[in-house]
């Protein structure tokens, strides 16, 4: 729960990365760190992307290559401008004296930055994700000290991010954990099944407000209003004759597509003769 602070938005392509990093971390090496990258709103911070940085961390001293960290760092401006150093993460579940001297280094590099725990090794049977965001405390004039204050962490994901974390949700449900990629046709068919048990529950739910079992709820009311608002009126006979076409237009771009890759596989064969 957060003190006070932003909401730090995480991305799922950011946890999985983290997550790779640190199973391809050198031997011996406890944890890795790395540095987050994405946007700053008024009251959200918004991470987007990340890489790793490599470091050697002992019992008395740790040593992080800030100069790989700045190099990788200009490499992902000229990709993503828009995204820009936000803080660092760490795996592990506590925050180490060590931590206190990689957030000071970071904290020339952004304003304010946050620091991101993983929980890699599952101490409490699930990854434990953290932020936190540091303030000094002490005497003024006299020792100081970091204290890390906790905020609050909410998923968010794109469409395209979608796709990949219901892949590999079913994975849970399968004795190896592995399943393979769907077919087109069966990811619409499993969207439109989702769609079908919204509706379902929608109306559930309006049937039972007329009936008098369920109390009305005026925010939800508002958003079916909205909702309904949104849909374009328009009949069956036009709707179908627009799905049709927009197939048609479909599967011409895709056979156009593959007829472009067969003539340059060809053009390339014919060129190495």
């Amino acid at each position: 729960m957060a003190v006070y602070g932003p909401v730090v938005k995480i991305h799922p392509v950011v946890l999985a990365s983290i997550v790779d990093s640190y199973e391809r971390r050198n031997e011996g090496a406890s944890r890795v760190i790395g540095t987050l990258l994405g946007t700053i709103e008024k009251h959200s911070v918004e991470v987007t992307n990340c890489f790793s940085v490599p470091h050697n961390e002992s019992e008395d001293e740790v040593a992080v290559d800030m100069e790989f960290a700045k190099n990788m760092y200009e490499l992902h401006k000229k990709v993503s401008p828009s995204e820009v150093i936000i803080g660092w993460y760490a795996t592990g579940y506590d925050i180490t004296e060590h931590s206190v001297l990689i957030h000071e280094y970071y904290s020339r590099e952004a304003t304010n930055p946050i620091h991101l725990t993983v929980d890699t090794a599952l101490q409490s049977n699930k990854m434990n994700i953290r932020a936190y965001v540091s303030s000094q405390m002490g005497v003024p004039g006299k020792t100081v000290g970091v204290m890390f204050t906790p905020l609050t962490v909410k998923y968010i994901y794109y469409d395209t991010e979608r796709i990949g974390v219901d892949l590999l949700q079913r994975t849970r449900a399968s004795p190896n954990r592995t399943n393979g990629l769907t077919t087109d046709l069966a990811q619409v068919g499993s969207a439109a099944g989702r769609i079908q048990e919204m509706l379902s529950t929608v109306l559930t739910y309006i049937e039972d407000v007329l009936s008098g079992k369920v109390m009305a709820d005026n925010s939800v009311g508002r958003y079916l209003m909205d909702l309904v608002n949104k849909v374009p009126k328009i009949s069956a006979e036009d709707f179908e004759s627009m799905l049709n076409s927009n197939i048609n237009d479909l599967l011409m771009v895709t056979y156009l597509a593959n007829l472009t890759q067969a003539q340059i596989g060809l053009n390339e064969k014919l060129v190495v003769l």
